[in-house]
């Protein structure tokens, strides 16, 4: 068997088919030709050719320009985080050292109020001075009272600062406290323990309108023998509610507000109400 002639092994010219395929369709133009019989078989001799000759199938064809490669993708790079910003600093207190009178009468005025001790550094935020000030002006008050035997006295105690009654004054403090618990209580407090017994819970202003005078000072009597206490707030006018308390039932010798005696015989008599009010 012999093998493909050059004209075989050659590479297929799809230029030369095109004008191969044009001159067939020409020449059956000119015969009268049109049956599509006769293309048919031009476009099976065409395939046979083709196929006899495999290795001139992609490699024949003619080039197709290829898109150019994609650049390689670039890493995104990530912006640097904003630097955080900077923390309000604290504002200053201007301190300023005080004269030492001004200094004397704050310290005091500051340790009568307060009811725990007190460190430096709170007395010197109060009075917008140093700490090292008030530190030596404590020293110079402490030293101030021992040395002229004055009533108070001021002691460390702990962290903080507070005054305090001289210990060789104690029997007369003890006595003041003593005798005072046992001193009788005014008409006007009476009278004000009365109202409260009958009307608690019961606030001071309503106190003061059922009693026609201001009762502040007879309520701080009342509260400091123990005979009243605050129990809470009055929702409409926001004021303190008072009641009487387990002691003014022992003083009393009662078990019970129930025990009370009734008011309306204790009540003056309507006439001589009006005959004393005649505007009422």
């Amino acid at each position: 068997m012999t093998g493909p002639s050059e004209e075989e092994r050659a590479p297929i010219s799809w230029d030369a088919l095109a004008a191969e395929l044009a001159a067939t369709r020409e020449e059956a133009a000119v015969r009268g030709d049109d049956d599509p019989a006769t293309w048919d078989a031009v476009a099976a001799q065409l395939a046979a050719r083709v196929a006899e000759r495999p290795e001139t199938a992609p490699e024949a064809l003619p080039p197709v320009d290829e898109p150019a490669p994609l650049p390689p993708p670039v890493a995104a790079v990530r912006a640097p985080d904003p630097a955080p910003a900077p923390s309000p600093r604290p504002q200053q207190l201007d301190l300023a050292v005080l004269d030492p009178e001004e200094l004397r009468g704050g310290l005091e005025a500051l340790l009568f109020v307060v009811d725990n001790p007190v460190d430096e550094a709170t007395l010197a935020a109060a009075l917008r001075c140093p700490p090292s000030q008030v530190s030596a002006g404590l020293a110079e008050l402490a030293a101030d009272y021992d040395r002229r035997r004055a009533g108070i006295t001021l002691h460390r105690v702990g962290e903080g600062w507070r005054l305090y009654t001289r210990e060789e004054f104690s029997e007369v403090v003890e006595r003041y406290l003593v005798d005072g618990q046992r001193s009788r209580l005014t008409q006007a407090a009476l009278e004000t323990l009365a109202v409260i017994a009958y009307r608690q819970p019961v606030t001071r202003a309503r106190v003061s309108a059922i009693r026609g005078v201001g009762v502040d000072g007879v309520m701080r009597t009342l509260l400091a023998r123990g005979l009243v206490h605050e129990v809470g707030t009055d929702p409409d006018s926001g004021g303190g509610l008072y009641e009487t308390t387990p002691l003014f039932l022992e003083r009393l010798g009662l078990t019970g507000l129930d025990e009370l005696p009734e008011l309306a015989p204790l009540l003056p008599e309507t006439s001589s109400v009006l005959e004393e009010h005649p505007d009422a």
